[in-house]
């Protein structure tokens, strides 16, 4: 990956995540004086008659108003959030599918707290019944993931240094 590609969190005046970006949009802000860096990278970038670090973490001068973001309920990220592995029997191998907690028919809904991951085996095992009607039982349960917490936690884009500021600690 080139150097300028690399990502970068951004942080509102506040240190609430806000974005992530790659590293050439983040020195640009830096340069107007539209933000700061809050964590080095480690590595360090020249021109022709300066040399800087190049940020991990950046944080804007001015607070931006924007609106709460969620993440998209499909089922790619049902079973991101379960960590590939069957809610059920806690197994992570073979193929994964999604099962409703409670089934439609039993007027279960289409929702983060209703969906889990579930392996083929689980998955015809439970059938149109509720995890109790099976005698199965849910090794966690499913909730709603947290935009930035989704980022950091099941893409490949996360960073050791984001942690604290993804209010992870």
């Amino acid at each position: 990956m080139k150097t300028l590609d690399r990502n970068v969190l951004l942080l509102n005046q506040n240190y609430e995540p806000l974005s992530v970006c790659n590293a050439r949009r983040a020195i640009v802000l830096i340069f107007r004086g539209k933000a700061e860096v809050i964590e080095p990278d480690g590595d360090r970038v020249h021109s022709v008659s300066l040399e800087f670090p190049l940020p991990s973490v950046v944080r804007l001068v001015f607070y931006v108003h924007v609106p709460r973001r969620d993440v998209h309920l499909t089922r790619a990220n049902v079973i991101k959030r379960d960590r590939h592995r069957c809610q059920y029997c806690g197994t992570a191998q073979g193929t994964m599918t999604t099962d409703h907690v409670v089934p439609k028919t039993l007027s279960g809904d289409d929702s983060w707290e209703n969906l889990v991951c579930a392996c083929v085996r689980c998955n015809n095992t439970k059938g149109n019944r509720t995890p109790e009607q099976a005698h199965l039982h849910l090794v966690r349960r499913p909730r709603r993931p947290d935009y930035f917490t989704f980022v950091y936690c099941f893409t490949s884009i996360a960073n050791e240094k984001w942690r604290p500021y993804l209010f992870l600690e």
